[in-house]
């Protein structure tokens, strides 16, 4: 059996505040893209679990959410079956994109498939959230509004991209470790996040080029884009652009090759940035290739 990835950007985040427990609440709307690794496995009546990789990764198995999502299922579920699995990583490590906790998601979607367990979608978030605060998410996929750590989702009609619009991906030479981005981030207080949803719940959905949509949006209607200039907003920028000039350098050239949009995803590094056409974006990655440890032009994902 095979599972597919999907990586993930945030559309908006902000950190609210720091938590007694350490942690921070965030305020963010997580967004699946249509790139990502892929998980496969095959049934052991044994019960053991084996890892195997396309290529060596450079972490112990035992660290691997891959790994570790296996074990928690099956523990969780009392199950004798084990899995020999292996993953097929493209995905770029330390890059704000999800990679791992995709695979983790994946890993709960198909070993639930596998060993006929029938879990629905709720629990595996439930398993997932032990993981890690962006594995409940990437269980489901789609547009979610997420806060607490991140664990709080609110499902919402899925996004597209206008038509002929396109999204582009890249990742610089550089990597912004988690605990660094948190060093140094503002704490926003929840006024600008609770406007962010208003905005949202007021249903003035917004085109590409920031003008209002002229017909009203119907609730099922996936052709809406929140991405406006004006909203687009990640609080990390602010800790991790001083330190990470190469990410800043990364949003800049984005901006300037033509993007509507361009904004650094999660705790960084990559930048994705939307452009009206195809070709724009396309144009766009290869001025930034050689500045550039991942890139893809893709698109939106949902099931």
């Amino acid at each position: 059996m095979k599972e597919y990835a999907p990586a993930k950007i945030n559309l908006f985040l902000d950190v609210i505040r720091k938590r007694e427990d350490g942690y921070h609440d965030l305020g963010t709307v997580f967004q699946t893209i249509d790139a990502g690794d892929t998980v496969e496995a095959t049934l052991r009546e044994d019960g053991e679990l084996h890892l195997t990789y396309n290529e060596p990764q450079n972490y112990p198995l035992e660290s691997d959410l891959v790994f570790k999502a296996a074990k928690a299922l099956k523990e969780f579920a009392k199950c004798n079956l084990g899995a020999d699995i292996h993953l097929t990583k493209v995905m770029p490590l330390g890059a704000g994109l999800g990679g791992g906790s995709a695979d983790a998601a994946a890993t709960l979607r198909l070993l639930n498939r596998l060993w006929n367990l029938n879990l629905p979608f709720e629990t595996l978030e439930s398993i997932g959230a032990r993981l890690g605060a962006d594995v409940p998410f990437l269980v489901r996929g789609g547009t979610a509004f997420a806060e607490g750590i991140g664990e709080r989702l609110t499902f919402v009609e899925p996004l597209d991209l206008p038509e002929g619009a396109a999204l582009l991906i890249a990742t610089p030479l550089d990597s912004v470790p988690t605990k660094d981005a948190y060093a140094g981030v503002p704490k926003s207080g929840p006024d600008r996040w609770e406007q962010y949803k208003a905005a949202w719940k007021s249903q003035v959905r917004v085109a590409l080029c920031g003008e209002p949509v002229a017909e009203p949006v119907s609730a099922n209607d996936t052709f809406v884009l929140l991405v406006n200039p004006d909203l687009c907003f990640n609080a990390f920028e602010i800790s991790v652009f001083p330190t990470h000039p190469l990410v800043a350098e990364m949003k800049q050239k984005f901006i300037e090759l033509g993007a509507d949009v361009a904004l650094m995803s999660g705790s960084g590094a990559s930048v994705f940035g939307i452009f009206k056409t195809k070709e724009l974006a396309e144009k766009a990655a290869a001025a930034l290739k050689p500045i550039s440890r991942y890139q893809t032009v893709t698109k939106f994902w949902h099931r």
